[in-house]
């Protein structure tokens, strides 16, 4: 059964506690919403969406300057692999074949870094955060893995996996969007 439980100072879904602020560089990021990825029963992870204002359209999330976070909370182990097909799935759904060459090294850069991860905890936090002056970064549990990937246009089509035209989860969507 999905929870969630809204006070004055963070959310949880599932049992996993999202802070309503976090900090990126000099910036504090709103959560803008938490949503599930599952396929039938199985629960993968929890998502949380942070933005500098809240938004509640796609147009809205991909538009917004400033930094940005994802942050996903496991809810099952997950290898390099998986991880990899699922967001390389995503980005080819939601991008053209033009953006895509644009794109194809950056997304090797980031599927060489997730490889080198090798697999994720139950309870492991993956945050993709975005800042202007840096590009794109991955943590682990707070670790930084690579090095930081320029572009917004990378960017945007992390987050379209989540909030695009073809999300992975249509929930999800709605969720992060705060809907």
């Amino acid at each position: 059964m999905t929870s969630v439980s809204l006070s004055a100072s963070a959310v949880t879904l599932e049992g996993i506690h999202f802070e309503d602020l976090v900090r990126i560089g000099a910036s504090d990021l709103k959560l803008n919403g938490v949503g599930i990825r599952a396929v039938f029963i199985i629960r993968g992870y929890v998502a949380g969406l942070y933005l500098s204002n809240k938004a509640s359209t796609p147009a809205e999330v991909l538009n917004a300057t400033g930094p940005k976070r994802v942050l996903m909370r496991m809810l099952r182990e997950a290898t390099a692999e998986d991880f990899n097909k699922a967001l390389i799935a995503g980005i080819r759904k939601n991008a053209t074949d033009i953006e895509l060459q644009r794109l194809q090294s950056r997304i090797d850069e980031l599927e060489s870094t997730i490889a080198k991860v090798g697999f994720v905890r139950k309870g492991d936090a993956i945050s993709l955060d975005y800042e202007p002056d840096r590009g794109t970064t991955l943590e682990i549990n707070g670790s930084l893995r690579g090095s930081p990937i320029p572009g917004a246009d990378f960017y945007n089509s992390v987050l379209q996996i989540f909030v695009g035209e073809h999300p992975v989860d249509a929930r999800l969507k709605k969720g992060m969007l705060g809907q």
